[in-house]
């Protein structure tokens, strides 16, 4: 099992909340919620959210290794292991490797990651909303982000700053990978 997954049972189980009250608490289906706790696969950043704040807790409890309270220092960011969310309910969704740049630092709001995007097929991709925010700046190679009925294509230097709650989805812009410095923002 994940450590993801297994961060959720165990909240759950200290809450005493069942699979059942999650997914109410947290907008998603019985059988959402089941996928996720079956699964060795991490689930969507959009659920995690949705499940981060069913159980009352910020979004990095799940991505926490090591709690640390000062300032938190990445020499080398690519050396940590990626983590690639799914949505459980289709396996397109894998095209991105999330690299966390602050793990181990505790208390904070903001999930600040390196994105590698692996080209794909977007039109087999589900789109995803959740509370908060994300601001995206493109380090290498060009990634189209549908936001709504908009779409934006942005190449090494630009960035996109949007609200989450609004249906939205990343992917490159072509046939070759892309790369962006990815802040995710969720409220309390």
């Amino acid at each position: 099992m994940n450590p993801v997954t297994e961060k959720i049972k165990i909240l759950c189980a200290d809450k005493n909340i069942s699979a059942e009250e999650l997914a109410e608490n947290a907008g998603l289906t019985v059988k959402q919620i089941e996928l996720i706790f079956d699964s060795e696969k991490i689930p969507s950043l959009s659920s995690l959210i949705k499940i981060s704040r069913a159980l009352g807790v910020r979004l990095g409890t799940f991505l926490d290794d090591n709690e640390n309270i000062g300032p938190v220092v990445n020499k080398n960011p690519q050396q940590s292991h990626p983590v690639t969310f799914t949505s459980h309910l289709t396996n397109d969704n894998s095209h991105i490797d999330f690299f966390s740049l602050a793990a181990s630092k505790a208390g904070r709001h903001m999930e600040p990651f390196i994105i590698d995007i692996k080209p794909s097929d977007a039109s087999k991709m589900a789109t995803s909303a959740h509370e908060g925010e994300e601001f995206l700046y493109v380090l290498k190679g060009s990634i189209t982000v549908l936001y709504g009925l908009d779409k934006f294509v942005l190449n090494a230097g630009e960035s996109i700053y949007y609200d989450s709650v609004v249906e939205h989805l990343v992917t490159s812009a072509g046939n070759e990978p892309a790369q962006v410095l990815a802040v995710v923002y969720t409220p309390n």
